[in-house]
């Protein structure tokens, strides 16, 4: 059910202090940016091979990333887990009583759907689980 590793992302408080070292000192493009308001985030987009690096803005003072990067500051956030069927996946998670933030998935970018696993239940990891069709 889970196809691939999606994207890892790392919570910054800012693009422009966040953007010359993956730009500038790693080499990579960055291919567009999107606001996700669902997430209260603003999402830059490197990808690399079959997955990508996202670079989390918060855009809200109160939103989930902006307590993570006062509480942690600017790192990692979550890594991203492809799955086929993302309801099934959660179903299969609840029966095995597995910790959840999102029982439901949620619009993710570029409309795609997403889901929280609580770190918790991962050794202290945020996964996401991310059907792109």
């Amino acid at each position: 059910m889970i196809k691939a590793i999606n994207h890892i992302a790392i919570v910054v408080p800012d693009f422009e202090s966040a953007l010359p070292f993956w730009q500038d000192a790693l080499g990579l493009q960055l291919s567009h940016t999107e606001d996700v308001p669902s997430q209260a985030v603003e999402v830059a987009f490197f990808p690399m091979g079959d997955s990508e690096v996202e670079l989390l803005r918060p855009t809200t003072p109160d939103s989930g990333v902006a307590k993570y990067l006062a509480k942690r500051g600017a790192g990692m956030h979550h890594i991203a887990l492809e799955v086929d069927d993302i309801y099934a996946m959660l179903a299969r998670l609840k029966e095995k009583g597995v910790r959840l933030i999102n029982e439901q998935p949620v619009p993710a970018a570029g409309g795609k759907l997403a889901a929280f696993i609580h770190p918790e239940a991962a050794n202290g990891v945020l996964v996401e689980l991310y059907q792109v069709g």
